[in-house]
């Protein structure tokens, strides 16, 4: 069954593939000029040609039948397709019965043809062709019926009855116009069964739209067609033909230059109509799909696919090239300014999917440093797919510099690319402090700090580089070519490249000054207090040498307790809300009364809290600023979910419960 569907969607994928090609044949086919050259050719003459608007018609006619293939059901496709074969396979027998014929005149021999071998040879093989062809059409009609198929031998039966050779040539017309006549009742007999489906087809899509609306009848065909592949699949062919129709007039093999500029050209003429530039779209999104896919299975193997089955990654850099071809108007350039052209796109392209490679990593990188994994196969994949993405960015970028000349999309590839190296630096000089902890075996002091002052130093270089960029790209708009598109891109990107991250800047800063300020608010336990508590810190399950005691009389390490409250104000223990001293009347140093016995772990297997992981403050969503220190925490509870990337999780003392876990 599963056999019988995949071969299912791909008939459905392949077959609907020539009418997308002719499609883009009949936008290609310049009517007038097409008339032009049959008046300066021996055609002028026949009357098919006379009449220019019977083609212009016939042209239109083309585009109805073409999107009509493009859009029925499977099942009349593979219909028709039947159809179509047969009619082929009638002319193939016509094709043998018209040689045999020809041959035989040209033998000039009307005696026995057991007496004559190669008489008898050429009636042996046209015979054994003429069986075959009226086999093939009997099984793909699916009729028992064999005669309705075999006009075509009547003349080899003529020749083994002792026919003359001139009776045998009008025997072989009659077949033809016997076969002829066959076809055209066939056709008769059907006229009405594409009114009937064009019927049946408005009326339930007239039933889908009053019941669904017209998006769920836009997505269902979507589903139905298969869209992305389809095209791409088109595409592909359209790449393959192109390719072989240059090696096929070519003797000599080409140099490495002359490859790469044969490739350029080859997708530059696979895009000069919106049906080529629609599928190089789908294709590079596959592309990118594919590359990302691969870069996940390579940090983490198959657990990617458990992890993360479906990936709907991809569709970022297919519409970005969608974008630029449009704003740019590809489709209506010379090919060698197409190729050039088309180069600069999938530059940025490639920045793209290198920038989506570096947020896949990044997590996993940090989680595996944070973690207690000891597999040095696992932490040679993190680093080598960082340095690689370290060295090809700054390469790309230098060598954009060294043969194109600057513009506002150039230099948006280069910023991009330059930013990329610098954050998988600072990436991989965060997995390097967390493996100097690992191996210390004992926490860095104000590991958090530098986590963010080195997230913040990336963040504000961005910022910076986002901000010339508008700048670069206004003054070219003030002071060079202004276009509609071109400043919405800059709308665009001064919207979320500058406002947004500015806005996520400083309340990531202000939730870090808040955080800071009630940690020095609460008071600092006593050496008694923390020999009568005599526990380890509910957060990073480690020994507490120094503590903060919150108003509900919990103790936290007062770092473990500040990434806590980067991300929420309450108690990591029972969810009361954490005030300033200021606010708390009578709060001294001394501890506020302890709850009886059993009464905290009641409140935390009644109302323990979400790890900080999934849960952000009021009014900031997901922001890049709290991320920062949220995702980097150091054997503590917001790294947890990292971790399980890696492969482990943090280590629970034994005989203790993990308050946030047991929630």
């Amino acid at each position: 069954m599963a056999a019988k569907e995949k071969l299912e969607a791909v008939l459905n994928v392949a077959l609907r593939v020539p009418s997308i090609m002719l499609l883009d044949v009949l936008y290609r086919w310049d009517v007038s000029s097409f008339f032009q050259q049959i008046q300066r050719s021996s055609l002028n003459n026949n009357p098919l040609f006379q009449y220019k608007y019977l083609a212009l018609n016939m042209h239109y006619v083309g585009y109805i039948l073409s999107v009509v293939l493009l859009t029925l059901p499977r099942q009349h496709l593979v219909q028709l397709y039947l159809y179509f074969v047969t009619a082929l396979l009638l002319y193939a027998g016509h094709q043998i019965s018209r040689d045999y014929v020809r041959s035989e005149l040209e033998s000039a021999y009307e005696g026995p043809m057991y007496l004559e071998p190669l008489s008898m040879n050429r009636f042996t093989t046209a015979l054994i062709g003429q069986l075959v062809v009226c086999t093939l059409c009997s099984c793909v009609m699916k009729t028992k019926q064999i005669w309705l198929f075999s006009a075509h031998m009547l003349p080899l039966l003529a020749r083994l009855c002792l026919v003359p050779l001139e009776t045998i040539v009008i025997i072989n017309k009659f077949a033809m116009i016997f076969t002829g006549l066959e076809v055209l009742y066939f056709l008769g007999s059907n006229l009405l069964v594409p009114y009937n489906l064009a019927k049946s087809a408005y009326r339930e899509l007239v039933q889908v739209v009053e019941v669904y609306g017209l998006l769920a009848l836009g997505m269902s065909l979507w589903n139905q067609l298969v869209v992305p592949v389809l095209f791409m699949v088109f595409w592909l062919v359209l790449f393959a033909l192109q390719i072989y129709s240059y090696f096929s007039t070519r003797d000599q093999p080409a140099s490495r230059e002359r490859l790469l500029f044969l490739f350029l050209t080859s997708i530059a003429e696979c895009c000069s109509t919106p049906y080529s530039l629609l599928g190089l779209v789908f294709t590079v999104s596959f592309v990118a799909l594919g590359v990302l896919t691969l870069c996940k299975f390579y940090l983490q193997g198959y657990r990617a696919f458990m992890n993360d089955p479906a990936m709907n990654r991809g569709m970022t850099e297919g519409v970005t090239l969608l974008i630029l071809a449009v704003q740019t108007g590809l489709i209506e350039l010379q090919v060698v300014h197409r190729a050039f052209l088309l180069s600069i796109i999938l530059f940025i392209v490639v920045a793209s999917i290198l920038q989506s490679m570096l947020e896949i990593a990044d997590p996993i990188v940090l989680a595996l440093g944070a973690s207690r994994d000891k597999s040095l196969w696992k932490h040679f994949r993190a680093v080598s797919l960082c340095l690689f993405l370290l060295v090809f960015p700054a390469y790309m970028a230098y060598m954009i510099c060294q043969f194109f000349h600057m513009d506002f999309w150039l230099l948006i590839i280069i910023s991009s690319s330059i930013l990329t190296s610098l954050q998988v630096l600072g990436t991989l000089f965060i997995y390097v402090l967390f493996m100097v902890e690992e191996f210390r075996k004992e926490p860095v002091e104000n590991m958090d700090d530098v986590i963010y002052y080195v997230n913040g130093t990336y963040r504000l270089l961005e910022f910076v580089v986002a901000l010339c960029v508008v700048a670069y790209g206004v003054s070219e708009t003030i002071f060079g070519e202004w276009t509609v598109m071109g400043s919405m891109i800059i709308f665009i990107h001064s919207y979320y490249n500058v406002w947004l991250r500015a806005q996520l800047g400083w309340k990531s800063f202000l939730l870090r000054r808040d955080a800071v300020n009630k940690i020095k608010s609460l008071p600092v336990a006593t050496q008694e207090q923390l020999e009568k508590h005599n526990d380890i810190c509910a957060i990073c399950y480690q020994d507490m040498k120094s503590a903060v005691i919150t108003p509900c009389s919990h103790f936290f390490h007062a770092g473990c307790l500040k990434k806590w409250l980067y991300v929420q104000d309450t108690c990591p223990l029972c969810h009361c809300h954490l005030k300033n001293s200021s606010q708390l009347p009578g709060l001294g140093t001394e501890a506020a009364p302890q709850p009886p016995a059993g009464a905290e772990q009641d409140i935390v297997l009644q109302e323990g809290p979400e790890p900080p992981d999934h849960e952000s403050p009021p009014g900031t969503g997901t922001q890049e600023g709290s991320g920062d220190s949220s995702e980097h925490i150091n054997r503590g509870s917001a790294s947890q979910e990292g971790a399980a990337d890696a492969g482990e999780g943090p280590q629970i003392p034994e005989g203790e419960v993990c308050p946030v876990e047991s929630a």
